[in-house]
């Protein structure tokens, strides 16, 4: 018996035509990037996009009802065309997650083909079109005629589409500023990190108070020409507090005492002091050779001068520690007379009508001591499409387990 292979574009399609027409629609999205000079896809705002999003699911869920037996219909909704649609996002995705992207010379190939934007251009449009209709229309013959064997694949499917769909068009309406605001004051306004030019916002957030916690600060000795602590202290972390010992370069130092937060009171002795304007010393006991002295040395701050001690060639001093925890203690509130106090912490966000507010920074300078705190002001109107197609693939996924225990347990 002969066999003859079957030729390209010979019914009904497979594998071979789904990959061919995945290369020729990334090459159609590519020469569309370069015809346009390099400029991607701009999607429209709310409501547009929105009611753009739901045609397109009307349309790919018409044409999945109305001509399911249709054979060009069935491989374009088929398995191997997805397959390949999503071989094709991995490969467009891996580019920009290889390649900067970022803003460069106008004119450039990689500009004119879109490679530095490659989340918004022509190519990776096309592709996720063309996979989101290829998985309405599996979807689609499941829907119609519903039956309850087909509701893992149906929430896992659905959910997928959704997540997917809600976060690329969604995606202009994404709004993620910084928001600069000074102790004791309070500002609307918010920059993002593609323009310096402010933008006005519902709500003013006013800062009462910022504060910062730090780890005990750490003892260290140093060159003073280049500056630089010395290697062992690299290798080995010694943390302040009464009673610890450590030695470097034929150098014994002792704490004898430690006041985490204190300031200069008569004849150089410090004082103990509150936290807000304390700082950390040390008094400490320095043994090198034969000779022996006790000094008091501390971290500074932006009010009271570092002091160290000499060592020979070498100073002895101690480290402020590093943040521990930043907070900052604001109220938020609106023209419509809404309002909020909270505190805000990293990973700890409050959310604010239809925005998220986020600890984000300060004045890394003044330390302890900033005057300002920097706050990340989000909003993402879509985020909870977004959700609810996770969950629902967190759903199917747990259908799927279940009615496969259930299988085995019926086998048994």
């Amino acid at each position: 018996m002969v066999v003859v292979p079957r030729r390209l574009f010979q019914p009904p399609w497979e594998f071979r035509e789904a990959a061919l027409f995945t290369a020729v629609a990334v090459f159609a999205g590519f020469a569309f990037q370069y015809a346009a000079s390099g400029q991607g896809v701009a999607l429209p705002h709310l409501p547009f996009n929105a009611i753009a999003l739901a045609l397109f699911a009307v349309f790919v869920l018409s044409v999945g009802l109305g001509f399911k037996n249709n054979p060009m219909v069935k491989w374009f909704g088929g398995i191997p065309l997805g397959l390949c649609l999503i071989f094709a996002i991995a490969l467009l995705s891996l580019i920009g997650g290889v390649v900067p992207q970022e803003a460069i010379k106008p004119g450039s190939l990689s500009a004119l083909l879109g490679i530095n934007q490659i989340f918004s251009s022509w190519p990776f449009a096309l592709a996720i079109l063309l996979f989101l209709a290829n998985l309405g229309l599996s979807l689609s013959w499941k829907l119609v005629p519903f039956k309850l064997k087909n509701l893992q694949f149906i929430l896992f499917h659905a959910g997928f589409w959704i997540a997917l769909s809600c976060a690329i068009f969604g995606t202009p309406d994404l709004q993620r500023l910084v928001m600069k605001v000074d102790e004791g004051q309070e500002s609307n306004l918010g920059y993002s990190m593609e323009s310096e030019t402010p933008q006005k916002l519902p709500f003013s957030v006013f800062l009462h108070n910022f504060s910062l916690e730090e780890y005990p600060p750490q003892l260290f000795l140093y060159d003073p020409q280049s500056g630089q602590p010395l290697e062992e202290l690299t290798k080995t972390t010694t943390l302040v507090h009464k009673g610890v010992k450590a030695s470097w370069k034929n150098v014994d130092v002792e704490v004898l005492d430690f006041l985490p937060y204190a300031l200069p009171g008569k004849n150089g002795v410090p004082e103990p002091a509150d936290h807000k304007a304390g700082i950390s010393f040390a008094k400490v006991k320095i043994s090198s050779g034969s000779a022996q002295r006790e000094e008091w040395i501390t971290t500074g701050s932006p009010m009271v001068d570092t002091k160290d001690a000499q060592v020979g060639a070498l100073y002895l001093g101690i480290r402020a520690g590093t943040p521990k925890a930043f907070r900052s203690e604001v109220t938020v509130h609106d023209d419509n007379g809404q309002q909020t106090m909270a505190t805000l912490e990293v990973n700890h966000p409050i959310n604010f009508t239809d925005w998220k507010l986020y600890q984000m920074g300060y004045d890394q300078k003044a330390g302890r001591w900033s005057q300002f705190s920097l706050i990340e002001l989000i909003r993402d109107p879509w985020l909870p499409a977004v959700y609810l197609g996770f969950f629902m693939i967190m759903a199917g996924n747990i259908l799927f387990f279940w009615n496969g225990i259930k299988r085995t347990e019926g086998a048994s």
